[in-house]
């Protein structure tokens, strides 16, 4: 048997540091993602609850003095293996390399847009050289191109949400996740991307985990589908904003259960897909709910049975990877701390 009792080996939880170490290297950092409730609909208007995570990516810049720069780029996976290297030139970011990668290519792109917005990015006279790391496997979907939009965007000094908007798309909940230190409500309407620091620590968390599903999903082929079948029903965006408020408040699991399964009788009727259980896990002993893109990544699983019964029901179905919710759920705010009502108070 295969499952996840120690996550050792697939998280590698990192700490944001932003400073610089010395006058020769800077530091920038970005939590990872989950999106409890809202899915497309935070496109919409839905307010929705995000998660960040306790693993996420880091990235490391290194100057050195030279006539003819280049910026050499190395990207690391949560092992420490190269998985992606390039050089540009600065000029027009053209790639040094014969036969760019898809993935380079998108990385141009971001780099291109970093220089639209900010004219003045990397036009001195230095060799630089990059190295990413992440705290998580590439394909689990937490947020590898969202931490690297956060990063590059510090980097830049440009706003990472406009650089998401104009190189990914999307609702911008996960650069709002790879800046904060815990929970948030998120949301996005006309004006823009808005978000606060929330609590959501339920003291029935020992009863929660995340199982990955092993299909990583496009965001871009999601929200293409999403788009497709607007317009919706403000009532429906309102009903979705309602059952995230009560998700912070609710004082059981089962409360918690009655809730998420409503969540997602009413996407699966708007987007016109079978519900997750439906699909894999219809004799499942608790409830589940898909996370963000439906159909791959996570999803949010509660049980009654414990960890290891949990974990073995889904490891014989073949989804090994269960994490438990205070593996992967950063919980820092330092703004907030709970009462017994289970609400937020501002310290």
């Amino acid at each position: 048997m295969n499952m996840t009792t120690d996550n050792s080996n697939v998280l590698k939880p990192m700490y944001k540091t932003g400073f610089i170490e010395d006058r020769n290297v800077q530091q920038y950092y970005g939590h990872g993602k989950l999106l409890l409730s809202g899915e497309y609909f935070v496109m919409d208007g839905a307010t929705s609850l995000a998660l960040p995570t306790k693993v996420g990516q880091s990235m490391s810049v290194k100057y050195s003095a030279s006539f003819e720069p280049i910026l050499h780029w190395k990207s690391f996976d949560v092992n420490g293996a190269l998985w992606l290297e390039a050089k540009f030139e600065f000029w027009r970011f053209d790639c040094l390399d014969p036969n760019p990668s898809k993935e380079i290519l998108l990385l141009q792109k971001i780099l291109r847009q970093a220089r639209k917005q900010n004219s003045h990015f990397l036009r001195d006279n230095n060799d630089i050289q990059v190295e990413t790391h992440l705290g998580f496997p590439l394909e689990w979907g937490l947020g590898s191109s969202s931490t690297l939009i956060y990063n590059i965007a510090q980097w830049a000094y440009i706003s990472p949400f406009e650089l998401l908007f104009q190189t990914y798309g999307g609702s911008g909940y996960d650069i709002a996740c790879a800046q904060s230190e815990g929970p948030i409500l998120y949301s996005r309407n006309q004006t823009g991307p808005n978000w606060s620091p929330t609590y959501f620590n339920p003291k029935y968390k020992d009863s929660i985990y995340f199982v990955y599903l092993g299909s990583k999903q496009e965001t871009s082929s999601a929200i293409e589908y999403y788009e497709s079948l607007r317009p919706f029903d403000p009532d429906l965006i309102g009903a979705l904003s309602t059952i995230t408020e009560e998700m912070l408040h609710c004082k059981s699991l089962q409360e918690f259960e009655f809730l998420i399964t409503a969540h997602e009788s009413i996407v699966s009727k708007a987007i016109k897909l079978k519900t997750v259980k439906e699909l894999y896990f219809s004799d499942y002993f608790g409830e589940i709910k898909s996370l963000g893109a439906w159909g791959g990544d996570f999803v949010i699983a509660t049980s009654h049975r414990g960890f290891i019964e949990t974990a073995e029901y889904f490891d014989k179905l073949g989804f090994p990877i269960v994490v438990p919710f205070d593996d992967i759920i950063l919980q820092d705010h330092p703004q907030l701390k709970n009462n017994d009502d289970n609400r937020p108070i501002l310290q």
